[in-house]
């Protein structure tokens, strides 16, 4: 077994105070922590990070930030989320894309879906702060994996690939009864070999959520024989054009959430699925004309969490079916994205993943360039619920970027007809259009004047004003 600590002087050189604005509404940056900062072992386009969780040590009450990088992966201390350190650092295969991360008990999982010479691992995080210890480094059990979930005491592991490429699993599942050696239990592909590829699959007691790329959403159960049983499929709702990459359930079971992440900029789609034999669609929105979802997460039934690439975090209300709203974002990738009005021609830079599950109620989010960023999305959690004619909620009208220099993005909360009016510092009118219920719409800025413009919601007898700043 191997132990690692890092040095002090790595800890402190790995914290960067960056000067950098970042476009945010409802969410606030606490800090922000770059580890990774050196000029070897990065992956293609300046690619840094990767995966990222969280894990809660309770016998120090302690909180971290695990964050999976291009060269290994990073145990950073966020009990004071203004202040992160990193504790431990544990090397990989270098040069990486793709690195996920699960815990379980004390023990953290590890993999990564690069080309071979690969490697899974399994970390005892027990001795934290000081040190971790590895229990596992190699491919005995297999090499590559590009997802991993853990549900109860099973490890489900995502297009896993065996040592020199000897083989390859659409899906495997592994008990963890011994953490420190998982035996393998079932493989998808015994029972269901028309499924090529498992990109991603959210768990819960047993039931298999499979994000089967381009095939499409395939439920499955793993029995008490454990072995997998179809218990329903949504596939064919965007005929060759959509890539299903990954899931998340709500508390009661009652919506699921999912991202197509190929081609880029498809929608962000919501299923009710309390029928598996007759999945319905409830509501499909694009954040932006050019947003790529990547990863959703639901914190009850209520807030949806989800990472937009250059477009960063955005936070959802979905407590209304099929009349979600923003509540809040973060853009943690200020150089590209709907900001700046260009993509730059590439989808898959900026926000990977986030971690909302800390008890503390911070987020960690995971920029591929840009670092580990640690939000708190308290304004965002605290926007009322319902109708919101009789509150005084400014956060209820939303729009970016502002400054803004060629388009906003507006966002507001109702189920009533309402007037968004655009006027001058003279009054006068230079944009006016009427809605009926939610409203997710971009407004052309491009040929106003620089100055300041005061943006006016009307809705019943409820008047929104908040103030628009035009610099081109």
């Amino acid at each position: 077994m191997k132990k690692f600590l890092l040095l002090i002087a790595g800890i402190v050189s790995a914290l960067t105070v960056s000067a950098q604005t970042y476009p945010s509404q409802n969410i606030s940056l606490l800090s922000l922590i770059h580890p990774n900062n050196g000029s070897t072992g990065i992956g293609p386009d300046g690619r840094r990070y990767a995966g990222v969780w969280g894990w809660k040590q309770t016998s120090t009450n302690k909180e971290y930030a695990i964050a999976g990088s291009s060269s290994g992966t990073y145990f950073i201390d966020v009990t004071n989320p203004g202040t992160p350190s990193v504790s431990a650092f544990v090397p990989g295969k270098a040069g990486t894309t793709w690195r996920e991360i699960k815990t379980y008990q004390n023990y953290c999982y590890v993999v990564s879906d690069d080309a071979s010479p690969n490697r899974f691992q399994i970390i005892d995080m027990s001795t934290l702060p000081a040190t971790v210890t590895v229990v596992h480094d190699g491919t005995s059990f297999f090499e590559r994996g590009h997802t991993i979930w853990i549900d109860n005491n099973k490890l489900y592991v995502g297009s896993t690939t065996y040592a020199g490429g000897s083989g390859f699993s659409s899906m495997n599942v592994y008990s963890l009864a011994t953490p420190t050696a998982p035996v393998l239990l079932r493989s998808l592909n015994q029972d269901y070999s028309f499924i090529n590829h498992v990109h991603d699959m959210y768990v819960r007691n047993d039931t298999v959520f499979a994000s089967c790329g381009t095939q499409g959403l395939y439920i499955f159960k793993l029995t008490a024989s454990n072995t997998f049983t179809q218990i329903g499929s949504y596939t064919g709702y965007s005929p060759g054009s959509a890539y299903n990459h990954s899931s998340f359930l709500t508390a009661d079971a009652k919506q699921l959430i999912f991202c197509d992440e190929v081609p880029g900029a498809l929608p962000i789609r919501i299923v009710d699925v309390q029928n598996f034999s007759n999945i319905q669609p409830v509501q499909q929105w694009n954040p932006h004309p050019g947003t790529t979802p990547h990863n959703p997460y639901i914190i009850g039934n209520q807030w949806a969490i989800v990472s937009c690439y250059q477009d960063g975090l955005m936070i959802y209300d979905m407590s209304w079916p099929g009349n979600v709203y923003l509540s809040g974002f973060f853009d943690t990738y200020p150089q590209g994205g709907f900001n700046t009005g260009n993509y730059n021609g590439a989808d898959y830079r900026g926000n990977w993943g986030a971690y909302p599950y800390l008890p503390s109620g911070i987020i960690i989010a995971g920029d591929m360039q840009n670092g580990i960023f640690i939000l708190d999305p308290t304004a965002a959690y605290s926007n009322p619920v319902g109708v919101k004619k009789n509150a005084d909620t400014k956060t209820n009208l939303i729009f970016y970027p502002n400054p803004a220099n060629d388009r906003i993005s507006l966002h507001y909360n109702s189920t009533n007809s309402s007037t968004v009016e655009i006027r001058n510092v003279m009054g006068q009118l230079v944009y006016e259009k009427k809605f009926n219920g939610m409203i997710h719409d971009y407004v052309d800025v491009k040929d106003l004047a620089n100055g300041t413009y005061m943006v006016t919601i009307m809705e019943n007898d409820q008047t929104l004003t908040k103030k628009l700043i035009v610099n081109h």
